[in-house]
C-alpha cells in the first residue's frame, strides 16, 4: 500500500508547470527529474514485489522439496532487504532534493504529495525492514527443518517412523475378532436333541 501512495503521489501531483506561460511539466522535488523517476520506479518494483511473495507465500506449504523452500525464504530475504536500503535511499534523496525545493505557485500546488511521498517512503523503509527481519527468523527456523520440511515429521528426534497402516483400511468397531472356521462346536448343543434312527 505504501508503494502506492509513493509512485502514485508522484505520478498524479508531483508534475506541475513551472509558471503559467511554460506549458512544460516539471518534477516537483528541485526540478530534478531523477527524483521522481526514481521514486516511481522503486514504487512499481516494490509493488509487484509483493504481489510476487504473497503469492509465494500462499503456495508455500505446497513447495515439496526442501531446496526449493530454502531458496523462496532466502529470495525473500534478499529482496526485502535490498529493498529496504532502496527506500531509504528513496527517502534521503526524495527529502534533500524537497528541501532544496523553492517554493512557487505550481510547487505549493503538488507539495501535500511530495510530502505524502517522503512520509510514506520513510514508512516503507520501516516495513521493508520488518519484513527482512521476519524473513530471516523464517530462515533460522528452517534451519532445524521443521520450516522447510512436510506434516509428516514428527517433533521428536529419537521417534520412529510410524510407517505405514495394516489392513484393509476399514475400521472395525470390534476390539477382538475370532479367526474363521476355528470355532469348536459342542457334539450335543443346549437345547437340541439328536434325534435316534
Amino acid at each position: 500500500i505504501f508503494s502506492i501512495v509513493v509512485f502514485g503521489s508522484i505520478v498524479n501531483e508531483c508534475y506541475v508547470n513551472k509558471d503559467s506561460q511554460n506549458s512544460e511539466l516539471l518534477c516537483i522535488f528541485n526540478e530534478n527529474e531523477s527524483a521522481c523517476s526514481y521514486g516511481i520506479a522503486i514504487g512499481v518494483i516494490a509493488f509487484f514485489g509483493c504481489i510476487f511473495f504473497f503469492v509465494v507465500d500462499l503456495y508455500f506449504q505446497q513447495i515439496s522439496s526442501v531446496k526449493d523452500r530454502k531458496r523462496a525464504v532466502l529470495l525473500d530475504l534478499g529482496f526485502s532487504g535490498f529493498l529496504s536500503f532502496l527506500w531509504f535511499v528513496a527517502f534521503c534523496f526524495l527529502a534533500n532534493q524537497w528541501q532544496r525545493t523553492t517554493m512557487s505557485k505550481g510547487v505549493s500546488q503538488g507539495a501535500d504529495a511530495a510530502r505524502a511521498a517522503i512520509t510514506f517512503s520513510f514508512f516503507s523503509i520501516i516495513v521493508w525492514v520488518a519484513l527482512a527481519v521476519k524473513a530471516l527468523q523464517r530462515y533460522r527456523l528452517g534451519t532445524d527443518m521443521s520450516l522447510f520440511a512436510t506434516d509428516q515429521f514428527t517433533a521428536d528426534p529419537n521417534a520412529a517412523y510410524p510407517g505405514y497402516p495394516t489392513g484393509s483400511g476399514i475400521e472395525s468397531t470390534e476390539t477382538y475378532q475370532s479367526p474363521p472356521f476355528t470355532e469348536t462346536l459342542d457334539a450335543n448343543p443346549k437345547g437340541y436333541q439328536v434325534p435316534a434312527y
